[in-house]
């Protein structure tokens, strides 16, 4: 009797436990696994992002702005175009400049420097040429000193006692020192016109 209520206790105690543990068991396994919960989460949110950016009623073009940037184009650096009656750029004087011709008052030195370059076969550009470049050296002045360099006379003849190979009276007499200088010129730049030219580049002739 002992016997078989110790085996009908048992088939009691095993009966009440064993639907406890089928009742456990699949709240357990049924219970997420945080790393697979937090996956699952990102997972949606870029389903959610993707699906979003597909969807033609989301976020669409016509409601976006943009601002562009345009780098301002530089603007063009004027240059001088050259006058083709002168041949010196409109911009501005340049050392090609030729000063234009003025017919000299008589007896004057000018007038006698005028009949020389007449002579020699140059025209009246080169004459308007000589005027300016002895204007710039001595104002045309017979007795114009350069106390700084010794220079004399109307063509400022360095020193000026060379314009003696052509007369005595070379401190003195304009037609004198008009014959040395256009001698000077020719010999050196080929015109009066030439020795103006050099003149504007360097300062002297």
């Amino acid at each position: 009797m002992s016997v078989f209520a110790v085996f009908a206790t048992a088939a009691f105690a095993g009966a009440y436990v064993l639907p406890l543990t089928a009742t456990i068991s699949p709240a357990q396994a049924a219970e997420p696994d945080p790393i697979s919960l937090y996956a699952s989460t990102i997972e949606d949110a870029q389903a959610y992002i993707v699906t979003h950016a597909d969807d033609e009623d989301g976020l669409g073009r016509d409601g976006m702005n943009f601002t562009a940037y345009v780098k301002p184009k530089p603007k063009p650096t004027p240059t001088a175009t050259r006058d083709t009656a002168t041949g010196s750029p409109s911009g501005g004087s340049g050392s090609s400049w030729r000063p234009p011709f003025v017919t000299p008052n008589p007896g004057s030195a000018q007038a006698i420097a005028y009949e020389m370059v007449t002579a020699r076969g140059w025209g009246d550009d080169q004459f308007a040429c000589l005027v300016a470049l002895w204007k710039k050296e001595s104002g045309w002045r017979v007795n114009a000193y350069n106390r700084s360099s010794g220079a004399y006379g109307i063509p400022q003849a360095l020193p000026g006692r060379k314009m003696a190979s052509v007369g005595s009276d070379w401190e003195t007499n304009p037609a004198t020192q008009i014959t040395w200088g256009l001698g000077y010129i020719k010999g050196r730049y080929g015109s009066p016109c030439g020795a103006w030219d050099h003149s504007q580049r360097r300062g002297w002739y």
